[in-house]
């Protein structure tokens, strides 16, 4: 009995796991973009400049620590106006 109980609660905790990391992933990429954003209206940047972590990360800049990916993943900041992605496939903005 025991046997068949963890059967099926194995799987279900390990695709449950995966799907929060999946949603804390995407919601980095949300923070990110906004703080991208941001700074580009405060620093009058246009579509296609370019931004990195430098720019957006910082004890006085718009997110205080650079966001880590949970499943491991590496995060790209991307020009301004694109959507910042991570390298882990299916973590991405809608």
């Amino acid at each position: 009995i025991i046997g068949i109980l963890m059967a099926i609660a194995v799987p279900n905790f390990v695709k449950a796991r995966e799907s929060s990391r999946k949603q804390t992933c995407i919601s980095n990429l949300k923070q990110i973009d906004q703080a991208k954003e941001q700074w580009a209206m405060d620093n009058r940047k246009n579509a296609g400049d370019a931004c990195a972590f430098s720019d957006i990360v910082g004890a006085s800049a718009y997110i205080k620590s650079e966001p880590a990916c949970p499943s491991g993943g590496t995060y790209t900041v991307a020009a301004i106006g694109t959507n910042p992605t991570c390298n882990i496939s299916g973590h991405a903005l809608p």
